[in-house]
């Protein structure tokens, strides 16, 4: 069920419908990333690095090139920063795609099935900016535990794994169930959620398709949803 719905997902990520949602994903979400990189950049530049400098007035001339290795130095950090953001990032982008994801699915899929009510704006903003927040300490105890050789890896994507499934699967499941009614849904389909979760995660660890990794998950979650409402039902 869990394979197939990921399946089923990635497939959908290069059809027609999907294709204008594509481009404005991965739009919003490089634009995103280059103004978090180019703003705290010049920060380090016009403020730290000054700041630091002041301690060191004895510096030769020749030393001068500390500054531009600094530089370097802090750039390359920045962009693995950056690396890290992508998971939480790509969770507060997702919520102005997930419904539109949803509705061409469930109507191309499953047309003799009830479309389901979009979120309003603001509930969905809610929703994303909390998760957005979970993501973020999550990851903060991801790069902690990254000193921890063994343990770094599995916790990227049990955190992740949890995270990223039950705000996607939440996502799909409120537009067809009230919100007391999808939290009970979700405990009841925890482990399925989990193990969904833990594919997107590993979608978000790969170099480039992570950028992708709104549209997936929307995909994803919507056909994971189906398919347990139907196992439910049965």
């Amino acid at each position: 069920m869990i394979f197939d719905a990921a399946y089923r997902a990635f497939s959908r990520l290069f059809t027609p419908p999907f294709r204008s949602m594509l481009w404005k994903a991965l739009s919003a979400t490089l634009l995103l990333l280059a103004i978090l990189w180019f703003s705290l950049r010049e920060l380090f530049l016009y403020y730290v690095w000054p700041f630091l400098q002041q301690y060191m007035p004895d510096f030769p001339d020749w030393a001068g090139w500390l500054g531009f290795v600094a530089v370097i130095v802090f750039s390359v950090g920045l962009a693995l920063l950056m690396a890290l953001l992508i998971a939480p990032i790509t969770s507060l982008i997702g919520g102005y795609f997930m419904d539109d994801a949803a509705e061409i699915i469930e109507k191309t899929d499953y047309p003799d099935d009830p479309v389901g009510v979009a979120m309003p704006l603001g509930r969905s903003l809610v929703i994303s900016l909390k998760f957005l927040a979970l993501s973020i300490v999550g990851n903060i105890i991801a790069l902690i535990l990254y000193f921890f050789p063994g343990v770094n890896l599995f916790a990227f994507y049990v955190i992740n794994g949890y995270l990223l499934g039950r705000e996607y699967f939440e996502f799909a499941a409120c537009r067809h169930r009230t919100e007391a009614d999808t939290r009970q849904f979700y405990k009841q389909n925890a482990i399925y959620v989990f193990c969904g979760g833990v594919i997107i995660a590993l979608f978000v660890s790969v170099p480039v398709l992570n950028l992708l990794t709104p549209l997936f998950a929307a995909a994803m979650m919507t056909y994971l949803h189906k398919s347990l409402s139907k196992k439910i039902s049965q």
